[in-house]
């Protein structure tokens, strides 16, 4: 029997969309339920939020386009300033009409869009609209009123249109201070292992049975499933490994159930995978290629890349000068970085705390006027205070937050300064 159940679509679209959306039947009724018929007003607005690889884009992608509801799909990072952003949705709503435009859409404000849209869609008195707004924590970039105005379109445009919302974070972080109209909230939940296993397995190639992909695939799972649970990146590492897992059955030293042997062949190679889970430091053809060859992953080049780092040219002199900066005394500063400093009193004065080391009392605060005028004096050419040098200076401060952070230390505040010790650069060096 199947799950998926509406009196407005073909029994034979709802079937086949069923086959397409698997461990997703529950959030696709759902959505059905809230669209209704095809006459019907909707929602004016849905926000449909989840973690990164649930399945948001592509059930809205799918549910739209098998069941053939009119819609816009617009990606907001692609178009990541609102004129952009209108103008797209004006252009795909004029091309599934088929209206021809002469030059391309201006809109400016989203007025000049309510106005546009109009006269693009008279015929939507008679079906629902979708425009679906992919990555839309990006609206919280735009203009203040952008994110509210799309929340009342149906209403301000008086068409049948709904705006449905995909996004990684939570309703209350986009919701503005002033209030706006609240949208019907919907969560999509992560892929339960169970849910990984049944959609992998359905990748299965022709040459072999469902049941031999299917223990493969339950081997993968056991490995990455506590590293990795973003299913694009377990069906990328799932044809990349295959077949080294077949190499066995291919030999004629095993067959499709002799899991132990199996096992035995792929366990080195799924654990050299799991150096590069998410990096893509090197491409799928340069995996296979290192396989073949039995290799390690250090033997190519790009392959576990971040144990051989090489920071940026300035970066290292501005750890050598917070180093310096954090070790001396502001008094020393003349006598080590100037040439000619003239002459310079000796004195055996010194106070009681300066008779012992500066490596066991730690690093001091600098501002960042002495930072700057260190790393002058240390640099053989000459440095412009460009935005290049002072966004590495900013890179530098936040991993050093964030270490301080992890040793749960209390940060002052704006009177915070920097110190730099030897084994935060250590760290970063590494």
């Amino acid at each position: 029997m199947p799950n998926l159940e509406h009196p407005a679509y073909p029994a034979a679209d709802l079937l086949h969309l069923e086959s397409l959306v698997p461990c997703r039947e529950s959030q696709v009724s759902l959505l059905l339920s809230i669209f209704g018929e095809r006459q019907h007003f909707s929602f004016p607005s849905i926000f449909i939020y989840g973690h990164t690889s649930s399945g948001k884009t592509y059930v809205m992608q799918t549910l739209l386009t098998t069941l053939q509801l009119p819609h816009v799909f617009v990606n907001c990072v692609e178009y990541f300033t609102s004129r952009l952003l209108l103008e797209e949705i004006l252009l795909q709503l004029q091309s599934s009409s088929g209206t021809e435009q002469s030059s391309a859409v201006q809109c400016d404000t989203f007025n000049d869009f309510v106005r546009l849209f109009k006269q693009a869609s008279p015929e939507l008195r008679d079906q629902t609209l979708y425009i679906v707004l992919d990555r839309a924590e990006q609206l919280r970039e735009m203009e203040a009123n952008i994110l509210p105005a799309f929340l009342r379109l149906q209403e301000l445009t008086d068409r049948n249109v709904t705006v449905v919302l995909l996004s990684e974070i939570v309703w209350e972080l986009f919701r503005p201070n002033a209030g706006c109209f609240e949208p019907f909230t919907m969560y999509f939940p992560d892929y339960s292992i169970g849910h990984l296993q049944k959609i992998l397995s359905q990748n299965h190639p022709p040459e072999y049975s469902a049941d031999f992909y299917a223990a493969y695939i339950n081997i993968l799972l056991g490995v990455f499933y506590m590293v990795c649970r973003d299913l694009k990146e377990l069906r990328h590492l799932a044809a990349l490994n295959f077949s080294k897992y077949c190499e066995p059955v291919v030999r004629g030293e095993a067959n499709e159930r002799d899991t132990r042997k199996l096992w035995k062949n792929i366990e080195p190679h799924l654990k050299k995978a799991m150096q590069t889970v998410y990096l893509r430091e090197i491409s799928s053809s340069q995996w296979e290629r290192l396989q073949q060859d039995g290799g390690e992953p250090g033997q190519l080049k790009g392959l576990s890349a971040h144990t051989h780092v090489e920071l940026p040219y300035y970066s290292k002199f501005l750890l050598i000068a917070a180093y310096l900066a954090s070790y001396n005394p502001v008094r020393t500063d003349k006598r080590f970085f100037l040439k000619h400093h003239g002459k310079i009193r000796k004195t055996n004065f010194m106070k009681k705390h300066e008779k012992t080391s500066n490596h066991l009392l730690g690093p001091k605060p600098f501002p960042l006027d002495r930072l700057l005028a260190i790393l002058y004096s240390i640099v053989d050419n000459r440095v412009a205070p460009t935005a290049n040098i002072f966004s590495q200076i900013t890179s530098l401060v936040t991993l050093q937050l964030l270490s301080m952070v992890g040793q749960n230390d209390q940060l002052d505040g704006p009177r915070y300064k920097c110190t730099v010790s030897l084994d935060f650069i250590r760290a970063v060096a590494r």
